[in-house]
């Protein structure tokens, strides 16, 4: 996972460094600043309208400090540089929290090391082009429990639905929610014609959870822990690195 820093770094890399000093604030504490944020091309510092608060110009960029140079502001996020931590990222994962127990595991299929303690849900659509990215990073992982409900979004992906109800049918339904979503096979006949009579499925109650959890998009990944993640990353390392909240 890429360090604050270096996402900070990243960001100004296309801008053209300007030249110059500003000279409206005490030496000591831009001295301080610069110090601790030794790789950030900061072209200037002055005080800004609030207290305590100090505007950093970094190319054609504005950033926004402390005195120290340990806490940044950047798009509304509050960054500790020192501990390379995103504080608001933080708090909105605490504050969005999903209590574990509230959500139902018998409507999931459970794939992964089924023994773990280390448990994951996903909310998953069969046709969504980032879930199939996620499917296939998840045969990476190891030591998970995967908790995996079928939520497809019909408006977006008309057949989605008619692939979930076929998967959820199936014998082994990881198997065939493998088969439709990383080789593109379409749902056997017999597991066609179960879902369309007999199987019951429990698609409409997902999507009911979904709603009530303000889940609108996939995939959504929600922690043994509660913490949220809407969209996938794009690592088994990554994915990981969430999981045990690193």
């Amino acid at each position: 996972m890429r360090t604050l820093l270096l996402m900070i770094t990243m960001m100004l890399l296309s801008t053209q460094a300007l030249a110059g000093e500003a000279t409206t604030m005490d030496n000591k504490t831009a001295e301080q600043i610069r110090k601790a944020l030794p790789m950030v091309p900061i072209v200037a510092i002055k005080a800004s309208p609030m207290p305590g608060l100090y505007e950093l110009q970094v190319g054609t960029q504005i950033l926004y400090s402390d005195n120290t140079g340990r806490y940044l502001m950047r798009g509304g996020h509050i960054l500790d540089m020192q501990e390379q931590k995103d504080l608001t990222q933080q708090r909105l994962e605490d504050i969005n929290r999903v209590e574990w127990s509230s959500l139902p595991l018998d409507k999931a299929i459970v794939s992964g090391d089924k023994d773990s303690k280390t448990s994951i849900a996903i909310f998953t659509d069969p046709d969504c082009p980032f879930c199939k990215g996620l499917e296939n990073t998840l045969k990476e992982v190891k030591g998970v429990k995967i908790y995996t409900f079928l939520y497809p979004l019909s408006q977006l992906h008309p057949d989605s639905r008619k692939k979930s109800e076929a998967i959820w049918c199936s014998k082994d339904q990881h198997k065939m929610l493998q088969n439709v979503m990383l080789d593109g096979q379409l749902a056997d006949e017999k597991s066609r014609q179960a879902a369309d009579t007999s199987c019951k499925t429990p698609i409409d109650d997902i999507a009911a959870i979904a709603n009530k959890l303000n889940i609108h998009g996939t995939p959504a990944l929600i922690a043994g822990d509660g913490r949220r993640m809407s969209g996938a990353p794009r690592t088994a390392e990554a994915l990981n690195n969430w999981i045990a909240n690193k």
